[in-house]
């Protein structure tokens, strides 16, 4: 019996194989996934001249911050990041809060109309009114050239509802029942214990508002492009992208590589890597502190639909 358990603990040849490609799996699979970004990285600290070159891969052949600087010498770049900020800040905390409560209201069996609501915000999934409709809509609600544009129009979001209704259907219902008859309000109930209760699908919703707020620059040029005091950081770096392109097209090949020794001049590549890292690192910077409510929030809103 010794030496039977013995060998039982002794891994077969096929396990052995089995971890071994496993392990070259999951390598290939990190590096597929951070070579784009460590690239990007590579590209934004490279001279943009030498960058035209290509060949550029994990590590900067001409390091510089020129890129950087080119980047942020634009007059408005702090104050559009400044609006980002507030967005993202403002935008994220209203979009968990609203969308906490309507799905703690349609996850109540005894509410009559949860299911024609729960249907009634399912069809806004497929189907829109469209962008001129929209844009009349936000005309005749006098949100133009507004900061709260960024915040109403996706104020409730369905895919964050239903994450939310499923994780608030699977709390237990003497928790709920418990504050009823110790004389709490569905107000109260909701703020005191509700919310407590479901951080992980909460925390969901914020890297997913968060993001989108973040990310966003298309509601900007659309409603608030005229007026400057309102623009965004994804605005501005998309402007400055514009920009970038617009130098190089006007401007022959053999000017470009003519004047390669020029300090001002940045390709629209240097300043798109750039513009990637700039973009995406404050987001790289909260998501570790999500990430382990991240899973539990998806894996526990996903059991019921």
């Amino acid at each position: 019996m010794a030496s039977y358990r013995k060998g039982a603990l002794r891994p077969s040849l096929g396990d052995r194989i089995f971890d071994i490609c496993n392990v070259l799996f999951m390598l290939f699979l990190v590096t597929v996934t951070l070579y784009p970004m460590l690239n990007q990285l590579a590209l934004s600290f490279n001279d943009a001249n030498d960058s035209i070159r290509g060949g550029i891969h994990l590590w900067p052949r001409e390091f510089t911050l020129k890129n950087y600087e080119y980047v942020f010498q634009q007059s408005t770049i702090f104050h559009a990041t400044l609006i980002s900020i507030l967005r993202t800040v403002i935008g994220t905390a209203l979009t968990v809060f609203c969308s906490a409560m309507v799905a703690y209201t349609i996850s109540k069996p005894e509410y009559v109309l949860r299911k024609f609501v729960t249907i009634a915000f399912v069809l806004t999934l497929y189907f829109n009114g469209g962008l001129i409709p929209t844009f009349l809509l936000i005309k005749d609600l006098n949100l133009l050239n507004s900061f709260w544009v960024y915040i109403f129009p996706g104020l409730i979001g369905v895919f964050n509802l239903i994450v939310i209704r499923s994780f608030i259907q699977g709390l237990p219902d003497g928790i709920l029942e418990s504050a009823k008859m110790d004389g709490a309000g569905e107000f109260t109930t909701f703020v005191r214990i509700v919310l407590p209760l479901t951080v992980p699908a909460l925390a969901t919703i914020s890297l997913f508002a968060a993001v989108y707020q973040w990310n966003s620059w298309f509601d900007v040029f659309l409603f608030n492009s005229s007026n400057i005091n309102l623009s965004t950081l994804q605005y501005e770096l998309v402007k400055i992208l514009q920009n970038s392109n617009s130098a190089v097209t006007s401007r022959t090949a053999a000017d470009a590589f003519a004047n390669a020794s020029t300090d001002n001049f940045v390709s629209p590549l240097a300043v798109r890597a750039t513009m990637t890292i700039v973009a995406s690192l404050p987001i790289m910077m909260v998501y570790p502190f999500l990430q382990k409510y991240f899973v539990k929030g998806m894996t526990v809103g996903g059991v019921k639909g």
